[in-house]
């Protein structure tokens, strides 16, 4: 009978830890089944029967968290990063009309410690069961010498699934189309690197993280975790009436609008059609950022931008009370494609 080799885990490797690990966490994923899911946690691969679709497109995308774990890893607090990676996942395939079918995730470690992946993959199936997605699998890897003591790596893959003909691709756009912004609940999942520097939080951060901000009205660290925010719930009803959605990360508004917008357009922002959060105005003013540089980085109090029709954007608004109308879209054949006007 084989048993566990003395000199794997003299070279680092806790096969021990990995498999407490994974019987943590099999609960948490089992919850997230629905009838479609074939089998159990522990195959090699999982299993998804399709049902219920006449001209089905599948929609996948992969992602992660990135440095926003140093702030889950300071705080000692593992869940919302598990939310964040889910919900970051379930937006980019939204933006095609998709609805989530199954989702896995990886999580990389130099030494894995079963509770805190257990944390992660807690926070990534309560986040998947809001939206009724099934977390079907995934893998968990311990590598010494490639990650640092007490650091991770966490990365989400998604599957979802639109009827051929309800695919949102931006084709539909034109110009005079209306530009509604819904709010983000934070920097989601974009800028930390900068924050972190800015606020020297890797050298000091006892004190740091704890900080707490009247502006605020939390600390600092409590801020930064603030959950990236799932936009399925509320967009879901009014998907039919949408010609474009563009998800706000990395690049901001600058980089992620063009993204959806057919040759020949643009899109013109107009600032101070909606108010920016204090986080944003915060970190500027402790960087000294000039608008250009906050715009690409971060997204500024905007996570989901809707494209509209102006005679559609009535009956939008009333379904999503909090969307702002933040621009339109223009002629614009040069760059930059995404312009910014004041009121």
């Amino acid at each position: 009978m084989p048993t566990e080799s003395s000199q794997y885990a003299a070279a680092g490797v806790d096969l021990g830890a990995a498999r407490r690990a994974k019987e943590l966490l099999k609960g948490y994923a089992r919850a997230t089944f629905g009838p479609q899911v074939l089998g159990d946690i522990g195959h090699f691969g999982g299993l998804y029967a399709l049902t219920g679709y006449q001209d089905p497109v599948l929609v996948s995308s992969a992602d992660g968290v990135g440095t926003k774990l140093k702030v889950a890893i300071a705080l000692g607090r593992y869940d919302t990063v598990g939310q964040d990676i889910v919900n970051h996942c379930v937006n980019d395939i939204l933006v095609l009309g998709a609805r989530p079918l199954f989702f896995l995730d990886y999580v990389g470690a130099g030494k894995l410690d079963p509770l805190v992946v257990a944390e992660v993959v807690k926070g990534a199936a309560a986040a998947c069961k809001e939206v009724g997605c099934a977390l079907i699998g995934g893998e968990t890897a311990e590598m010494p010498g490639l990650y640092s003591p007490g650091d991770f790596d966490l990365v989400g893959f998604i599957v979802g699934v639109v009827e051929r003909r309800a695919i949102i691709d931006g084709s539909a756009i034109h110009r005079g189309d209306l530009l509604l912004g819904l709010p983000s609940s934070g920097l989601h999942t974009n800028g930390y690197s900068l924050v972190r520097r800015l606020f020297d939080l890797d050298s000091q951060p006892a004190t740091r993280w704890d900080h707490y901000y009247k502006e605020l009205s939390q600390t600092l660290g409590e801020a930064l975790l603030a959950v990236h925010r799932c936009y399925l719930p509320s967009i879901g009803p009014v998907l039919p009436l949408v010609k474009g959605l563009a998800h706000i990360t990395g690049g901001g508004l600058p980089g992620n609008l063009p993204r959806i917008l057919p040759e020949g357009l643009g899109a013109r922002i107009e600032l101070g059609s909606w108010k920016v959060p204090p986080l944003f105005r915060l970190v500027q003013e402790k960087g000294d950022i000039p608008d250009d540089e906050m715009f690409q980085v971060f997204n500024m109090g905007i996570g989901m931008v809707l494209v509209c029709s102006p005679d559609l954007a009535p009956e939008v608004e009333r379904a999503l009370p909090e969307a702002a109308r933040i621009g339109r879209i223009v002629s614009r054949r040069r760059e930059p494609r995404v312009t910014f006007t004041r009121n």
